[in-house]
């Protein structure tokens, strides 16, 4: 059970690759949740540098943390494809008098393929380990194990779950379609059944024997009580962390946070070739304008689309941004993460008082 990672309050911060830091991370883990960093986006000196800094961050003794990889499918070059995705782009970049790149690369590997990552992780041994998009060899896990390591992995349906409990995993991230950021699938060519978090939750919490942490729209007190009320161990939120100023959020993802396109998150597999939930934006508005185009293998698509935003970004256009968001978040709170436990937690304990009289 999660309580073996001495969390004083069944709140868990998503990784949030590129966004969760490791002041954010250790800020959440300090306040008695589980706080955590996501270094899919990075390669195994980087994940060291992060996961030294968070433990270093961390002032309680048994203060836990969770450091999350992704375990995609490896991506598969094709040149052809990649160059009409560049000539389907090529306007917008010129639009703010950029050129595409003359290629496309695969610029994140796959814990799945990454040895060195593997090694960072044994030799560092963090308190945590969570998985997303799939799970990693059984040898893998069974060093990770070795350590001392308590295993996460992230579900949408009860087929991946079942897979996680077979891996001996020892809980699992219930993913609701509502969750803001990449969709954690195992295989996005398999027909997604789209379960809500409510639904997912109860399901898993009935049909396995693991632990189920909630994920998916979860913004407040009310919601995390929500997914106890249904079983869960504990309730992950995301979005309710990017405001926070310990995250890495720049002033663009933050105002879009407060603005129109917040009520109207979309999942989308432009941007990095998978699909992930985002505020409604300029790139998301191109899916009216595929005509039939698939974008490239994760995550070489995201290739492109980190050089469209920065291209945007430095003519003053931020509608090109990853402005990953889940569908609660009109109701995020610029709130330093500290407060923003506290007041999580007061909220919480408010829900259960009312079921009390």
């Amino acid at each position: 059970m999660l309580n073996r990672l001495n969390i004083t309050f069944p709140i868990v911060q998503a990784p949030m690759a590129g966004v969760s830091t490791p002041v954010l991370a250790a800020t959440v883990s300090n306040a008695g949740g589980l706080g955590s960093i996501g270094v899919g986006a990075t390669d195994a000196n980087g994940a060291r540098a992060m996961i030294e800094e968070t433990r270093a961050r961390i002032d309680r003794i048994d203060g836990a943390f969770n450091v999350n990889l992704f375990v995609h499918g490896s991506a598969t070059a094709d040149p052809e494809r990649e160059r009409v995705w560049l000539e389907w782009l090529a306007p917008l970049f010129a639009e703010f008098d950029a050129e595409p790149p003359k290629a496309l690369r695969t610029i994140y590997k796959s814990f799945a393929d990454d040895a060195d990552m593997l090694e960072t992780l044994l030799a560092l041994k963090p308190p945590v380990v969570s998985f997303h998009f799939g799970l990693p060899s059984a040898d893998t896990l069974s060093a990770l194990r070795t350590r001392g390591i308590y295993l996460l992995a992230t579900a949408t349906s009860l087929e991946e779950a079942r897979a996680i409990e077979a891996a001996g995993i020892n809980a699992i991230v219930a993913q609701g379609i509502e969750a803001g950021g990449h969709r954690g699938v195992f295989d996005p060519a398999k027909l997604d059944d789209a379960l809500g978090t409510l639904a997912l939750t109860r399901l898993l919490v009935r049909k396995t024997k693991l632990p189920v942490v909630a994920a998916g729209g979860i913004m407040d007190g009310a919601g995390i009580a929500a997914a106890l009320d249904l079983g869960a161990v504990a309730a992950q939120l995301g979005t309710a962390f990017v405001p926070c100023p310990e995250s890495a959020a720049d002033d663009a993802y933050r105002a879009a946070l407060t603005g129109p396109g917040a009520y109207h998150t979309t999942l989308t597999p432009l941007i990095s070739g998978r699909p992930a939930r985002a505020i409604a934006n300029r790139f998301t508005a191109l899916v009216e304008h595929l005509s039939g185009r698939l974008p490239p293998d994760y995550p070489i698509a995201y290739d492109a689309g980190k050089a469209l935003h920065a291209a945007a970004k430095a003519r003053g256009e931020h509608g090109f941004g990853a402005q990953w968001a889940g569908q609660g978040a009109p109701l995020s709170r610029a709130l330093p993460a500290t407060t923003l436990i506290e007041t999580l937690v007061g909220e919480l304990h408010a829900v259960h008082n009312r079921k009390d009289q």
